[in-house]
């Protein structure tokens, strides 16, 4: 965690007696941000250039959201380009993407769904038997094992009791249209890749989906590394947004799974970790989201409909202001902040365990609501971010934007004091929280609690990630002692990730 000490946040200098050449770096990043280094001046004439994959039953209604909301000359700047892609289990919720792919131009534009199917489980195990080869092709370095054809269950159920489909079962369903027959999904990530490389400007690529939803997160992470990875080779920026289960839809099933979850995405985004996964399993497993990983809450205070609607259009806003300005300024801002102050800013921001950032929002109309922010947001009071910024639309009054900007110094206490900027949507506030590790979550905890209480068979069902590397990742290793990651049956597969470090406990 960066340090104030020696500093005159205020003014703008360290003080001359105690300052470090660390907190003059630190104090001249801060001094950056403050003058508005991320700002992009004149996005009405700048190419639009953010894609959209759509994974689960939540990405596609935010893939909804986006192309309703969008404005019909989005395009019009030379060069703009949008694609999305939306893919599910099921064809219910991605119809209408496709049907709103009229509104925009076909030359500039590219909408196409994926409905997968859930085979029978014999069908399953049929590609599964298949994966040693399959990961040969993908990556020459792999070392085959067996356990790579045996990470599903033959006697595992295709749905819940709630009539959910299991992640790992997703993650089977994805990976059969991935890998095997005339692979569809291999396919249409490849025509999603080539209209993104014709957009005529920078282009940045925002995978959507729930962090409680079992098919968006048992799909989106392989899909993830796939794209990034694997048909882009790392040359386009990939985000992840990854919205969060509301908490009255929260059982102890849905809070089992979640921990898995973010046991997957801590060791693809946390460096440290991610290097203890390269080690064993390729640089293929390197993290896929190299512009980083955003949370979005739903608010607690609304109704669960209210608030899933809410998060799609503030989501579907980010996208589409100042063509995607907003957007960009963001992960300009994120990438500003996380960079440590002895690094140069321009280089990528390597995310430590503080790879989070939350996406908050509101209303001008009503203020800030009579509520504890952080409880609402699901953060513990230990967080504290260095810099935090407030976007406001130019029709917001100041005296609101002065109550919003005082409650969220209030709640937060940021090192230097939360700045406005214009540029929002009429009626909306938003915000970025940045770095947040996930010990900051108040909902980690709880999700760990809900993990360890269920049988080791319901516990291997939860997982998606290195499953097809022999790996089951949230339990104990058998080969080295202390590290995470049971290998399946009778193999010998590691990955050098700490368990206590995985659980968030102190060494």
């Amino acid at each position: 965690m960066s340090t104030n000490a020696g500093l005159d946040l205020r003014r703008g200098r360290p003080l001359p007696a105690i300052g470090s050449t660390e907190a003059k770096l630190q104090q001249r990043k801060l001094d950056a941000l403050k003058r508005g280094i991320h700002r992009i001046p004149n996005s009405s004439e700048h190419p639009f250039g953010i894609h959209l994959i759509a994974v689960g039953e939540m990405g596609a209604s935010v893939a909804q959201s986006f192309l309703n909301s969008a404005p019909t000359d989005l395009l019009d700047p030379p060069g703009s380009r949008l694609t999305v892609l939306g893919v599910d289990i099921g064809d219910e919720q991605l119809k209408t993407v496709r049907d709103m792919a009229f509104k925009f131009p076909g030359e500039r534009s590219q909408i196409e769904t994926v409905s997968l199917d859930l085979p029978a489980m014999d069908e399953l195990q049929a590609s599964i038997s298949k994966y040693i080869d399959f990961l040969k092709l993908e990556y020459p370095l792999y070392h085959p094992n067996q356990d790579s054809t045996a990470w599903l269950p033959a006697d595992a159920p295709l749905r819940d009791a709630d009539g959910s489909v299991p992640r790992s079962v997703a993650k089977a369903a994805y990976g059969r249209a991935y890998y095997d027959g005339d692979r569809p999904m291999h396919r249409s990530l490849r025509r999603f890749a080539s209209s993104v490389e014709a957009t005529g400007g920078d282009s940045v690529v925002a995978i959507v989906f729930g962090l409680g939803d079992s098919v968006g997160s048992g799909i989106a992470l392989d899909l993830a590394r796939h794209l990034s990875s694997g048909t882009f080779g790392r040359r386009i920026l990939v985000t992840g947004v990854g919205i969060a289960p509301h908490q009255g839809d929260c059982d102890a099933t849905r809070r089992a799974r979640l921990h898995a979850v973010f046991s997957e995405l801590d060791v693809l985004c946390d460096e440290t970790k991610n290097k203890g996964i390269t080690l064993s399993c390729g640089d293929l497993f390197k993290n896929p989201f190299t512009a980083g990983f955003i949370i979005a809450p739903q608010p607690a205070d609304m109704a669960q409909e209210d608030a899933r609607a809410t998060v799609e259009r503030q989501l579907s806003s980010l996208f589409t202001e100042r063509r995607g300005a907003n957007f960009w300024e963001a992960l300009r801002l994120l990438n500003w902040v996380a960079a440590p102050s002895t690094q140069h800013s321009a280089a990528r921001t390597p995310w430590g365990s503080r790879w989070i950032h939350m996406f908050g929002f509101g209303s001008d109309n009503t203020g800030p609501p009579d509520t504890d922010f952080r409880s609402a947001l699901g953060l513990l009071p230990e967080y504290q971010p260095e810099f935090l910024e407030l976007r406001t639309s130019e029709t917001a009054s100041d005296q609101v934007a002065e109550t919003w900007l005082g409650a969220l110094n209030s709640a937060f206490g940021p090192e230097v004091p939360p700045h406005k900027v214009d540029g929002g949507a009429p009626g909306t506030i938003q915000y970025l929280l940045p770095r947040i590790a996930l010990k900051d979550l108040s909902a980690f905890q709880g999700a760990l609690a809900a993990y360890d209480a269920e049988p080791l068979e319901q516990r291997h069902l939860h997982h998606a990630l290195l499953l097809e590397q022999g790996l089951i990742l949230c339990e104990s290793s058998k080969v080295i002692e202390g590290m995470a990651g049971a290998s399946i049956g009778e193999g010998k597969q590691w990955i050098a990730v700490p368990l206590r470090e995985l659980r968030g406990e102190d060494s």
